[in-house]
Parts: structure tokens; sequence; C-alpha cells
């Protein structure tokens, strides 16, 4: 059996749900292609295909078998936060903040190729805020949506036609579950509450009370008579929907993002927390709340555990713009160096602040990247605007014993796509033509001073803040034929300019006078100045 899971790194990875207690890394393979949180997932085709919904405003569909994206769909014009799947009918339906739904057929989108890449898709249009869920039945004959107007809409996705809204949640509408025949649906709530709901009556007929904050997580059983619901109050409950009984089975240590039964050999529930771990929890009812104290007991450990790595929440560049300091969410500092994408060296649990400022130089670098921790890890980003704009004597940096003029800017281009035939084949002439060197003529690579770990990330997107992501690759795949054939329409000209034509910025020199003070007897200074 095997377990997948996603979250704010970016990455898909899929597990060995038999082995997570027997093994300290049950991990078969990661599927990287986002570049940015991976909201929901979605397995299809019996486990065949995954589909993936994301912050960097695509659906992914996968070959959960080879690990491999096959397809991306930018239909999306903002955050994609939820998918819908009828497994009968192999229908998924994308809903985000763009108020937009579209409904994919997975058997289309799997038999997409390099010649047959076209997809039509069918668009649920009316919500007036931003979309937070959305729900399939099994036989894909009813679709609900929830949003932040507070309120559920259902629709009819074979004709795509709205059939109700449902009003009665008092905050943010953020988990579903609809039964497999489309009567009967649940939903949770920023406001606490868990709703039940008749679509044949379009009305509520119950209102459930239990959690203390907002409710973020539903599922329920095949025969939806007994569901689990959990949130920010970190508590997991199991409530009979005959009886109306709920029971505490268990308290994470941080809130809860999802919930996924396992009804094989050994029955239990999966939990994610926003603390990176993954958890199955058994399902023995242990406790219910206390009331004299309102906490809920339950379970005491998990089955088994996957544990998830510290994400990185605070960034500082310093001063002399090659160094970050970072820290995460274990308290860990370390130091980074942004120029050969390297982290230098493991601080512990220091004072951020303190080694902040115990690093300040005396010394001015222009800016020339910027630096964010948006999906827990460090990221370093490189616009056309400054990227160009620094230079520094070789010796200054450490990389070699002389006075040659460095610009950091192109020797991080120059590194990252070291491995793009497209930079080999091409060498500087003292007239600035290029040409292609000779069979057996050396072909220079890379900047000659360093080189990036191959299993670098690196992502080519549109400029601006919001600009949508073009491609991601690692360092190293840029020689594989698909990224080549990417890197060839995708990278920038004023990026090729560097790393292929090898034309650099220039080196300029600004005079500039100094005046003295007017009570002062010196005379003006006359300098030129580095930019």
């Amino acid at each position: 059996r095997v377990l997948f899971t996603a979250g704010r790194d970016s990455i898909i990875r899929s597990w060995n749900a038999d082995e997570t207690s027997k093994t300290r890394n049950p991990c078969i393979k990661s599927m990287e292609h986002h570049t940015d949180w991976v909201n929901d997932i979605a397995l299809c085709r019996n486990g065949r295909t995954l589909v993936s919904a994301s912050s960097d405003t695509t659906v992914k569909v996968w070959d959960t078998e080879r690990g491999f994206c096959m397809s991306t769909l930018r239909t999306h014009r903002d955050y994609v936060k939820s998918l819908g799947y009828a497994a009968d009918k192999e229908l998924v339906a994308s809903a985000g903040f763009d108020k937009q739904i579209f409904l994919w057929d997975v058997n289309t989108l799997t038999a997409l190729t390099t010649t047959n890449n076209t997809v039509t898709t069918s668009s649920l249009v009316g919500h007036k805020d931003s979309i937070y869920c959305v729900a399939l039945n099994r036989a894909g004959t009813v679709l609900v949506s929830g949003s932040t107007e507070r309120l559920l809409r259902v629709w009819d996705p074979r004709t795509c036609a709205k059939q109700m809204k449902l009003k009665g949640h008092l905050d943010n509408v953020k988990a579903l579950s609809l039964n497999a025949d489309g009567t009967e649906l649940l939903s949770g709530s920023s406001d606490g509450t868990i709703k039940l709901w008749s679509l044949g009556q379009q009305r509520c007929v119950m209102t459930y009370r239990i959690h203390k904050e907002g409710v973020w997580c539903l599922c329920a059983d095949e025969s939806f008579n007994k569901f689990y619901s959990s949130g920010r109050d970190r508590m997991v409950f199991e409530t009979d929907m005959a009886t109306d009984e709920s029971v505490c089975l268990l308290r994470e240590k941080a809130p809860v993002l999802e919930l996924e039964l396992d009804s094989n050999d050994s029955p239990g529930i999966w939990v994610a927390t926003t603390d990176s771990s993954v958890s199955k929890w058994s399902l023995s009812k242990q406790s219910s709340i206390d009331d004299s104290n309102e906490e809920c007991i339950g379970n005491s450990s998990p089955l088994c555990s996957i544990p998830g790595d510290p994400g990185i929440v605070r960034v500082h560049v310093l001063n002399n713009k090659r160094h970050v300091l970072t820290k995460d969410t274990h308290e860990n500092v370390a130091l980074w160096d942004a120029l050969k994408a390297i982290k230098i060296e493991n601080l512990g649990k220091v004072d951020f602040d303190l080694e902040v400022k115990n690093r300040f130089e005396r010394v001015y670098v222009p800016n020339w990247f910027t630096a964010d921790s948006r999906t827990g890890m460090l990221n370093i980003r490189l616009d056309e605007s400054d990227a160009l704009q620094t230079w520094v004597t070789a010796k200054d940096i450490g990389l070699a014993n002389d006075d040659a003029r460095l610009n950091l800017g192109v020797l991080v281009l120059q590194s990252i796509l070291e491995h793009w035939p497209l930079t080999h084949r091409h060498r500087e002439f003292p007239d600035g033509d290029t040409t292609a060197p000779d069979e057996n003529e050396e072909v220079q690579k890379g900047n000659g001073y360093f080189s990036f770990p191959r299993h670098t990330p690196v992502v080519f997107g549109e400029s601006g803040d919001s600009g949508r992501t073009l491609m991601r690759l690692l360092v190293g795949d840029a020689v594989n034929l698909q990224e080549r054939l990417f890197l060839d329409e995708t990278v920038p000209t004023w990026v090729t300019d560097v790393v292929v034509r090898r034309v650099f910025p220039k080196y300029l020199k600004i005079p500039f006078v100094l005046q003295p003070w007017k009570s002062s007897s010196l005379q003006p200074l006359r300098r030129f100045l580095d930019e």
C-alpha cells in the first residue's frame, strides 16, 4: 500500500504505508514539478494517476508509477485550493481563489501527447468570492463548493447548471464530504460547526458543535454513518450520525490540515498537521471530552508516524549580499552561501537577531537578489532589473588570488545552466561573434570557479511578484532532452546573452566630485566611483 503526501514545500511524495513503523525512511519517490504550495491531491484510475492543485496556479497530472508529470493545466489565474473526484466517472473538479471551478476528464488528460495536447474543459461560473473546498459524489452527478461567501453552492456537473444555495454557516466554509449518491452533505466551517445537509430537502438537518475552533477537514466512512473531523483545535473526533454521539480519538500537537481513513488490514486514520508530520492513529475509542476541563484525552500515541523536516520561517540577507541567515520551526539558525547555493554552517539554537547584529560588516554591496522562505526552504530570486548590477574582485570573495572583476549575477546564472548543452556549443571571439567549437576542442562549462549541486531546483517565471511559473527543473537535469527543449523555449534573452552568447554587462565607472564643507580649507576632490 502506498500513501501520497504533499504540502508547503511544493513536493509530492509517496510512502510505503506498510513499512512506516518499521523503517527509518519509507519514502518511495519524490515528484517535483510544482513551484509553490501543493494544496490538494486526488488519486485516480485505481492509483495509477494523481492530480495535484497548487498555489502556483496550476493543476498537474502525474504517472504515479514513474513519478512523472504528464501534463500541466494552466486554466486557473490564482491559487488552486481544492480538488473533487468522481471515481465512477474519472472526473476531477478543480477550484480556487479565482472563483472558478473547472471539470477535467482524467482519461483524456492521461492520453495527451506532444502532438495531441489539446484538452477541453467545462467551467462552473457563479461564485463571487474565493473557493476553499469542492466535492463530487462517486457518480459525478452532484458537485458542491464552499467559499468565503459562507454558503454552499450545489451544481449539476453534467450540465454545469446551478441547482441551489445552502445558507447557515457564519464564517468561511473550509471542508466538505458528500455521500456516494449525492443526497447528503457534511460541511465544516471556520465558525467551529459542522452541518449535515439534506440536498433533497435543501436544508440543514443537524448542526454539530464539537470543536472549540475552526473546522478545517472532514472525512466520512463509505456508508456515511460516521464522520471524522478536526482543525485548529488539534482534536480529532469520531461522530456517529445515527446517535449524534461524538468521541474524541486523539489530540495532535499542532493544528490538523487533513484526515484520511485507512480501512485495510490495520484500520486507522492518517492525520496531517501544520508541523509537517503525518501520523496514523488507531480508531479505538479511548475517551470522550472531559467536561471538567474540556480537554480531549483520546489515544496517547500514534500507531506509526512520518516526521516532517523543520521549515524555514525567518530569512535575513547579510549586508555583504552573499550570505543569508535562516531560522526554522525548530529554532535552529543556519548560515547559507547564496552565491554557491550551499549551506555553510548550522549554528544551532542561537539568538537570530543577535547573530544578524554580530555578522554586520562595514561594506556596501548592491542588491542583486532577494530571498524568502515561502515554501519552507530558502528561495533565492534573480530579477532582470538588478541581477547583473553587482561587481566584485575574485580576491574579495575568495574565488582566486587576483583582482579580476566578476559579476555575481553572471556567476550564478552560468552555474545554474552549466549542464545545458546550448551553453557548451559557443565561445567568445574578439569581434563579439559566437561559433561552435571544433569536435576535439575543449568547451568551457559554467563559470570556471564553482558549480551548483546537481539536485538544486531552478524555476523560471514571468517577471513581477505575481508572475506565473514557466518551468521548473533540477540543475543536473538540464542535459536531458525534455528539459533541454523547455529551456530552449523558456530562458529569457537577458539570461541567454550571458550564458550562451557570453555578452556580459559593462563594468562602469561614474565620475564624482567631493565638495569640502564651507568652513574647510580643503580643495574639491575628483575621483571615479565603481558602480
